[in-house]
């Protein structure tokens, strides 16, 4: 960082207090003058280098860089007119999409020496809305775990506590908002790789539903990818989610026409909202259910009838889940055997070892169990607006869990080890359902938990209008310091 940014600070705000700004409000302060975007990057990027040592969220730093774009983000507002989108922000994106002539390494030895030769869809659109990457953030190797550990990065630990995961696979993007060094942050979701991480952190998390954010091919056409955003309140995973979307010429599964979605939405007085506890599949923490309960009774509050239903999924649901990881993107893995299965982390290789052994038959056995989850979801979403259940069953794991050497252990029950304590699959299964995990407390280690709002296909608005009027009637989150992790 130079020397002429170290006296740059806001006359009116420390800080903690800027970091942890709605990225809304920071693009509402560079419009009217009353905070620059030099000095909300200087703020943002000192919290990073204070906070970094202990959660080792970022793998790649761009602050210099960030810096000099901060100060031509603060021309542009000096000189009026039309700003874009994201004009000046400080936006994360998570070390696995692309940003030519700069490194992605996907958490891998195989790929450390990686620079991309081009950018992805999703960061070219991000970047032409004006906004600025200071960091990438850490991922498990290829994105194929629900904790966030590499050997080529090490262990990122989650801000709230770092005994525990941030979660995975971006577990780097809710670190980094959690820690408030980011105002907004990349995901990607093949298994609950967004709200897995956005539960564990407190964060919010934005599954769209198949199609509606443009992908890289061959995952393009994987009807399990998703690409979304990643923020620390619903207005700002807004603000990310309409600059995301939208029909791109690389993609022929994108969505046409592209979806817009409003900053303000009505209440959802006389909703009705269906609920599962444990999705008829999972062993549920009894501080996940403390929590989600709280959380039901807020909806109740604003007008919502909230009733509980039986799902009645096949008792395979979350293994055909499983089924189909491996065959596709397992076996898009095992690719890399011949020559790399001495570099690869154990959880990497086993999974594309597993890829590999997988069938066709095995994979028409995973849609056939989709066939029949929606056979009983869709026509309980015909009757309710919603359906609301915990994002995770269990508050988190380990900062160095790994699902190859010691299991999972809910209520005193084992669960699978790589996706048993997590209640994100499902929905992934279930693709074109949009999906929000928006907070609901935190447990007593102090890691956060979260529910996810679950809508019908297609029906993206719904769940953040739900998401809206829950976070206004709970006061948000992140709003002083008692709600910020103790870094």
């Amino acid at each position: 960082m130079r020397d002429e940014d170290q006296g740059h600070r806001p006359a009116n705000l420390p800080d903690d207090a800027l970091c942890y700004m709605p990225a809304t409000e920071a693009l509402s302060r560079f419009r009217d003058r009353s905070l620059s975007p030099v000095e909300l990057m200087h703020a943002v990027i000192a919290r990073a280098e204070a906070t970094e040592p202990r959660i080792n969220a970022i793998t790649y730093r761009h602050f210099d860089e960030a810096m000099d774009q901060a100060r031509k983000a603060e021309a542009r507002y000096a000189r009026g007119g039309r700003v874009r989108p994201l004009e000046g922000l400080p936006v994360a994106i998570k070390d696995e999409s692309y940003i030519k002539g700069r490194p992605t390494s996907n958490g891998s030895l195989i790929l450390k020496d990686h620079v991309a030769d081009h950018t992805s869809p999703v960061n070219e659109r991000i970047l032409r809305a004006g906004a600025i990457v200071h960091a990438r953030t850490a991922t498990p190797e290829f994105s194929c775990a629900g904790y966030c550990w590499s050997r080529l990065w090490g262990v990122t630990r989650n801000p709230w506590n770092p005994d525990f995961t941030p979660g995975g696979s971006s577990g780097g993007s809710g670190a980094v908002l959690a820690a408030g060094s980011a105002m907004l942050a990349t995901g990607s979701d093949i298994g609950g790789s967004i709200r897995i991480p956005a539960s564990i952190t407190g964060t919010v998390g934005y599954k769209p539903p198949y199609g509606r954010n443009p992908e890289e091919p061959p995952f393009n056409l994987d009807f399990y990818c998703h690409n979304g955003p990643m923020a620390r309140t619903v207005r700002d995973a807004i603000l990310l989610q309409n600059v995301m979307a939208g029909p791109h010429p690389q993609d022929i599964a994108s969505l046409r026409p592209r979806l817009r979605l409003p900053m303000e939405m009505r209440p959802i007085k006389g909703w009705k909202i269906a609920f599962s506890m444990d999705l008829g599949l999972f062993e549920v923490d009894q501080e996940v259910r403390r929590n989600t309960l709280a959380a039901l009774d807020v909806f109740r509050s604003l007008g919502a009838i909230v009733e509980e239903v039986d799902l009645n999924w096949p008792p395979d649901a979350l293994e055909a889940g499983l089924t189909y990881l491996r065959h596709i993107f397992g076996a898009f893995l095992g690719q890399l055997l011949d020559d790399h299965a001495a570099d690869l982390t154990d959880y990497a290789r086993a999974f594309a070892e597993a890829g590999v052994k997988s069938k066709a038959t095995d994979f028409v056995r995973s849609l056939e169990t989709a066939g029949r989850m929606y056979a009983t979801l869709g026509p309980i979403l015909e009757r309710y607006d919603l359906l609301i259940c915990p994002t995770t069953a269990l508050p988190a794991v380990p900062a160095s869990y790994n699902q190859c050497g010691g299991g999972v252990t809910i209520n005193g029950k084992d669960v699978d080890p790589m996706l048993g304590w997590v209640m994100t699959t499902p929905f992934n299964t279930l693709s074109r359902c949009p999906v929000l995990s928006v907070p609901s407390g935190r447990a007593s280690s102090g890691v956060p938990t979260g529910i996810q709002l679950v809508g019908r296909t297609y029906c993206d608005a719904d769940v953040f209008r739900a998401g809206l009027a829950y976070e206004a009637a709970v006061g948000g989150w992140f709003g002083g310091a008692a709600a910020r992790p103790a870094l």
